[in-house]
């Protein structure tokens, strides 16, 4: 089965003032014009080439011998890589033996130079029996580059051929990584030219480090393909893509500025990781495609049930009605806890319940209770964590951020705004080249001590 949609919560009359079906209609020619220009420019990401499979699994055996993979990346060129590692592999796998795992790597994803978080995986890891991926589309990365040199150092300190136990995901032609790779003789995988890093989960970038963990990485393609069939269908209310983009099109023009999404599982957190990226670096701009100040987007925020109903749902119920809210919720579990018999008339309702039953129904609740209190809110419901259902899910908000950036008239595929802080970092470093981007750091100091 594939993922099923739920949107009867954003529209009247189950949400007092919601959507009314009137609305959609009247957008019906607008989204068609968008599908319309999707097909005749159908950006890469969309075309879900076959070589980029072939391509991985080129190193399907070689990548058997390890016992670690370590992936050195960060934004697009590592959430993809939690999501997968988080969904589709048990919560404890990189705890568990090699033979437990069935001969397939841990993974662990280094995404920042905290050095804390740095040093405790390569604590967990043996050198010897370990590949560092690194990936990097430009290879100038300032943090998968320095990430890389503490690797490539502690690699070489045991010894060990640098070629043996590297691998590089970068642009096919030049950078850095390229560079060295052609040099050295590392092997390699390609980011493809056409390919943004927060829509590149589905290209090596992602598919290698799934493949290592024994995801089937075929399935998570042919769950994106037929999503991205459907996500072509001009019928508006069959098309889950082009239903998620109008409707929060239609709401943040009704002052729903912040979009919240809240998973219903621990295994899914990571696939909220990865959309608030893509949501918000797609979508927040500051100018239009013709030049104008826009200002627009919508701000991403991550929940977990149960976990944030005990933290976050008070604000979302009774807090500004500046919300859209998307449930994703998990119908059967891999695994199943049944409650003891528990003493006392106030617990006798728990007694012989399964937890996940626990937690469906807290989701419910929830659910009820925003709509009931007029909170916009939707679902995305997987039966199971499968790969068809993760590429599924993958492709149905990859599509639904393009169609969004067409309506909002931004380009969803470019970052201009992260720019400025990269320029400064290197100025502040001490990067050749950047040293007039070095600024004062604060005319007026306010600072308690």
């Amino acid at each position: 089965m594939g993922l099923k949609f739920d949107f009867s919560n954003l529209f009247e009359p189950n949400l007092p003032g919601g959507l009314r079906e009137e609305e959609i209609d009247a957008c019906v020619q607008r989204m068609g014009d968008v599908l319309r220009r999707f097909k005749e420019r159908r950006p890469d990401f969309s075309k879900l080439d076959p070589n980029w499979i072939s391509s991985v699994k080129a190193y399907e055996d070689w990548v058997r011998k390890f016992d670690a993979v370590v992936v050195l990346g960060i934004g697009g060129s590592a959430l993809g890589n939690l999501a997968l590692h988080t969904a589709l592999r048990p919560l404890n796998w990189n705890g568990m033996t090699r033979e437990e795992r069935n001969g397939y790597a841990r993974v662990f994803v280094v995404d920042n130079v905290d050095p804390d978080f740095f040093a405790s995986v390569l604590d967990r890891v043996n050198p010897r029996e370990t590949l560092f991926n690194v990936i990097s589309k430009s290879g100038t990365t300032a943090e998968v580059m320095a990430n890389y040199s503490v690797a490539r150092s502690l690699v070489e300190a045991y010894g060990l051929d640098p070629k043996e136990h590297f691998l590089f995901i970068t642009d096919p032609h030049k950078g850095v990584l390229r560079k060295i790779a052609q040099e050295e003789g590392i092997k390699t995988l390609e980011v493809p030219p056409g390919v943004g890093g927060r829509f590149s989960v589905l290209t090596p970038v992602g598919l290698f480090s799934a493949m290592a963990e024994g995801i089937d990485i075929e399935e998570l393609h042919a769950g994106a393909k037929d999503a991205i069939e459907r996500s072509l269908d001009e019928k508006i209310f069959e098309n889950p893509a082009a239903m998620i983009a109008l409707t929060h099109y239609l709401y943040l023009k009704k002052g729903k500025t912040i979009s919240v999404m809240m998973a219903y599982s621990n295994r899914m957190v990571h696939l909220v990781d990865w959309y608030l990226q893509l949501w918000a670096e797609s979508l927040g701009k500051r100018y239009n495609v013709r030049g104008e100040e826009v200002f627009t987007g919508q701000t991403p925020v991550r929940a977990l049930g149960a976990t944030d109903q005990h933290s976050q749902i008070q604000l979302y119920n009774e807090g500004p009605n500046d919300k859209i809210i998307t449930f994703l919720v998990l119908e059967n579990f891999e695994r199943e806890i049944v409650l003891p018999k528990m003493e006392g008339e106030e617990f006798e309702y728990l007694s012989g319940k399964k937890l996940s039953a626990l937690l469906l129904a807290e989701q419910l609740g929830t659910e009820m209770a925003l709509t009931r209190n007029g909170r916009p809110n939707m679902k995305v419901i997987f039966d199971r964590l499968t790969p068809y259902n993760v590429g599924q899910f993958f492709a149905y908000y990859e599509m639904a951020t393009a169609f969004m950036g067409d309506l909002l008239e931004i380009n969803p595929y470019d970052q201009p705004g992260v720019e400025l802080g990269k320029k400064l970092t290197f100025a502040f470093m001490g990067r050749k080249g950047y040293e007039s981007y070095k600024i004062e750091i604060a005319k007026k100091k306010v600072t308690i001590e």
